[in-house]
């Protein structure tokens, strides 16, 4: 264990070292090339970047969420232009019929809800799974991009609260306990969605109503 938080200190060090120089923009490279599907940690980087220049803090999650929504255009590509094989053999049948279920019915909300979680969340088979069901290149952009705009700003405020510290104790708790936070998570979402349902078939009642009399 001891082994592997000194790889974790030492790759986060050399990694802080490559992209300091570039200022926010190396939040921006960062976060596309993981949404590209390379894989760095790019809640350790948007963490770093906040804490050591608080006052910047939403300038690093505007461009972190600008850059996965970019780095995840590859994915987009490779979805595209025939990738369903592709998730079919990451995915059991089962999965992959409930996740083309997911996208016929809420193609938006089913990429960004999971944009919004951190790993282990299998957020690149979402992005995938939304470009073989060919949901337009406009909301594959905006759904992740406030989805991660959301996570980033989460991060942000914890870390400006309780220190750059937090983005390791965020880590080990989602690794821990993901299934109850997805869980959990998921409720929040049903239960928007029936209220939402129920405010709308209100407002049709009272239209109808004012329209009858």
């Amino acid at each position: 264990m001891k082994t592997l938080k000194d790889i974790l200190t030492r790759y986060t060090a050399f990694l802080w070292a490559i992209l300091k120089p570039l200022g926010a923009w190396g939040v921006l490279a960062a976060a596309a090339l993981d949404g590209a599907a390379v894989g760095l940690p790019v809640d350790l980087v948007v963490g770093g970047y906040v804490s050591q220049n608080h006052r910047q803090w939403l300038v690093y999650v505007l461009m972190a969420a600008t850059g996965s929504a970019l780095g995840s255009l590859v994915i987009y590509a490779i979805g595209y232009a025939g990738g369903e094989e592709l998730l079919r053999k990451r995915l059991s049948p089962a999965r992959f019929e409930k996740l083309h279920n997911a996208f016929e019915k809420h193609p938006f909300w089913s990429l960004m809800f999971p944009a919004m979680l951190p790993p282990p969340t299998p957020f690149k088979a979402f992005a995938l799974g939304a470009a073989v069901a060919e949901m337009s290149i406009s909301h594959f952009l905006l759904a992740i991009f406030l989805g991660r705009f959301l996570r980033f700003t989460v991060l942000a405020g914890l870390v400006l609260y309780f220190g750059p510290g937090a983005v390791g104790s965020i880590r080990i708790f989602f690794s821990h306990h993901f299934h109850w936070v997805v869980l959990i998570a998921a409720a929040a979402v049903t239960t928007w969605f029936i209220l939402r349902k129920k405010m709308a078939k209100r407002r049709a009642s009272r239209l109808l109503e004012h329209t009858d009399s």
